[in-house]
């Protein structure tokens, strides 16, 4: 499976024109993006799924024909899809997509296992920062530990190269900035 993933900048690519060249199957969105770094991702007839990020207004997905995967399960090709939106919450701003580590941890309890994990912020200590705007989420981890998916796809952060986690446990971890082209086999119909 060829995955495109966006986040947190913008890629500035003509996505109908990169997702032929390059046989893209999927195209994910992992947050903190705006209409305007979107325009073009209507016109691409790829499955496209994605969570929003804490800098997101929360009202584009539909626009673009995004399926938003926030606590949600998809399937295709045999394979399962599940996300998680938002960050830990850093201050009081009640249009931000925050959540406190409690909430996350809650809303995380029932996610059932996927093979695949959309999520804008990190699990805690996987290419997070102490800081709290860019902790990653406790919930998360103790959900990658119990239920590992097969890859795990993340932005928000900023982790060094050469401290960069890539493999947790049977996990697969992809940081994403800008845009990032994954090839993975599945094990897809």
């Amino acid at each position: 499976m060829k995955i495109l993933a966006i986040a947190d900048t913008n890629p500035q690519l003509d996505y109908p024109q990169f997702v032929a060249e390059h046989a893209i199957d999927i195209v994910m969105t992992l947050g903190d993006l705006d209409r305007s770094q979107l325009i073009g991702l209507e016109r691409v007839t790829t499955p496209k799924i994605g969570v929003y990020g804490n800098h997101c207004s929360g009202t584009y997905m539909n626009e673009f024909g995004i399926v938003n995967m926030h606590l949600n399960v998809w399937q295709w090709r045999g394979v399962s899809f599940g996300g998680f939106q938002g960050c830990v919450r850093y201050k009081e701003n009640p249009d931000a997509i925050m959540y406190t580590q409690q909430e996350a941890r809650e809303l995380l309890a029932s996610m059932p296992p996927v093979d695949v994990f959309l999520t804008h912020c990190p699990p805690r200590g996987i290419n997070d920062e102490e800081e709290l705007a860019h902790q990653g989420f406790d919930g998360l981890r103790t959900y990658i530990e119990r239920t590992p998916p097969k890859l795990l796809l993340h932005g928000h952060t900023y982790p060094a190269e050469a401290t960069m986690v890539r493999q947790f446990g049977l996990t697969r971890i992809e940081y994403v900035h800008k845009y990032k082209v994954i090839d993975i086999d599945l094990g897809e119909a």
